[in-house]
């Protein structure tokens, strides 16, 4: 064996780019790890028979590769053209963020020959003189979307997601230019491109199929920033000072000033009269006493089923008055209506639904947060029969980031509840958590008597209702419940 083949076989590899990247394993001798791949010596050949039985797809697996041995690639069918486009992850964050990391991390996770990881460093524009003056004296901002040729970019990836072979500009740093040799890519069925401006282009999100930000702490992304920039960029710590203060942490700074968005068509909000709002202003306040609390509160809702059941269908019924007049009015036109509280504060609005509505039928779901993952879960389910023909009131007492009134809505569609037909009430809520129900559930009304703007680092509303479970039975909370959507994770 040759020495080029012993340093190949003591290496495994993973697909960047195009091209493979060898890394070292220390695991087992390179000869001994050929020879298992090698039929044993003198074996005889075996003839070829026709048989009806399965037969094994022609791979080859390593210690931590999958390659196929034959055949087409998997992203060609037999006819020599691609089935389906490409899938594309889109990750973004901060410069120095760790975006890399993240996607060689998917595509070790992925563990397939046939991934293509795109940079969007490799598409910042040619400098022009001047322009090369300023970069010298690091006077010039590389963290602006003006910095980069999206024309190009574009261009390259949806020739790539389209599965076609492409040339990738190679960026220097140190001249800030292009090199003359560009390198090839050729097609895959998973495309990974990252870059710090991977969402700011409208063309772009649209040929991705997944976005993905990565959030590191700026402390860190400096620290990670000055490393790359004097190591592999041929930079001085004054200039990376320098150019980090002038330009990417002015533009962090205004990026943390809170930017309004619109709430969303389906969010209805009362009309905040000296009613709503004194109701407001006594549950609210934290003197306020537990009779006066649920007093209030009770008040509150009553008005809020109201207002939902505003929004189920309805048509003309001409009905005989005592005078024997005709009176024209609106009567229900469904099958009927369920009420589904999340346990535990959201039973606290199952009377106001029963005293409006004589026939209610009353649903329950409790969701809870995994402390360890941070993620909901369903710890129990009772939902009346045949939910999926009725309309359904989902009722919460306050929606912070909106998970567990997510996870609930998932829970009626996966019981066939059609996404029009249900109605989610809360107290109060927070401007991520409609933001969130809405996005995720587009068909889904939502109503509530106040949308509060943040959440604390507690998860909790601000300027909030405090814990409204807590306040609501006279319980101390615990950390092992939390009442946002009953659910959130505890300070």
């Amino acid at each position: 064996m040759s020495e080029s083949d012993k340093t190949l076989s003591d290496c495994t590899g993973a697909r960047i780019s195009g091209c493979w990247a060898l890394r070292s394993d220390a695991s087992g001798s390179g000869e001994d790890s050929l020879d298992r791949l090698l039929p044993p010596a003198g074996a005889p050949r075996r003839k070829s028979t026709t048989s009806m039985s399965k037969t094994e797809p022609p791979l080859l697996r390593t210690g931590t590769r999958t390659i196929y041995t034959a055949g087409r690639p998997p992203w060609y069918n037999e006819h020599g053209t691609q089935p389906k486009e490409a899938f594309v992850i889109g990750l973004c964050g901060g410069s120095a963020s760790g975006k890399t990391t993240v996607a060689n991390k998917i595509i070790e996770a992925l563990d397939v020959p046939w991934v293509v990881l795109l940079s969007m460093d490799s598409f910042y524009k040619v400098l022009s003189p001047e322009e090369q003056v300023l970069a010298a004296s690091n006077d010039y901002n590389f963290d602006h979307p003006a910095a980069f040729d999206f024309e190009l970019l574009v261009a390259t990836l949806r020739k790539l997601k389209q599965g076609k072979s492409v040339k990738i500009p190679v960026y220097d740093f140190t001249t800030h230019s292009r090199h003359k040799d560009w390198k090839n890519v050729y097609g895959a069925s998973v495309i990974i491109f990252e870059g710090i401006m991977s969402f700011a282009d409208k063309q772009l999100l649209q040929l991705l199929d997944m976005k993905i930000f990565v959030d590191t702490d700026s402390d860190i992304r400096l620290v990670r920033r000055l490393r790359r920039d004097i190591t592999e960029r041929g930079r001085d710590i004054e200039g990376v000072i320098k150019q980090y203060n002038k330009f990417v942490k002015p533009a962090a700074l205004l990026a943390s000033v809170q930017q309004t968005h619109p709430l969303p068509q389906t969010l209805c909000v009362l009309e905040s009269t000296p009613q709503v709002k004194g109701l407001h202003t006594i549950i609210r306040n934290k003197e306020t006493s537990r009779d006066e609390f649920i007093f209030y509160s009770k008040r509150l809702m009553r008005l809020l089923i109201e207002r939902a059941l505003t929004f189920l269908p309805s048509q003309t019924c001409v009905v005989q008055t005592p005078q024997g007049q005709q009176y024209e009015g609106r009567r229900f036109n469904g099958k009927g209506i369920t009420g589904v509280s999340i346990l535990r504060a959201g039973e606290t609005m199952e009377p106001a639904l029963r005293a409006v509505c004589k026939d209610v039928r009353i649903g329950k779901i409790l969701i809870q947060t995994n402390m360890d993952s941070g993620e909901p879960e369903l710890h129990y389910l009772r939902l009346p029969k045949d939910i999926s023909e009725d309309h359904v009131i989902l009722m919460d007492s306050t929606v912070s980031t909106g998970a567990a009134a997510m996870m609930a809505v998932r829970v009626l569609l996966d019981h066939e509840v059609q996404e029009d037909r249900i109605v989610l009430v809360s107290l109060l809520m927070a401007e991520l958590g409609v933001h969130s129900v809405a996005y995720a559930f587009p068909k889904v009304k939502i109503i509530t008597s106040a949308v509060d703007k943040s959440l604390d680092d507690c998860l909790h509303v601000v300027p909030g209702i405090g814990d409204f479970g807590d306040r609501y039975f006279g319980t101390d909370g615990t950390d092992d419940w939390s009442d946002e959507d009953d659910q959130e994770p505890s300070c």
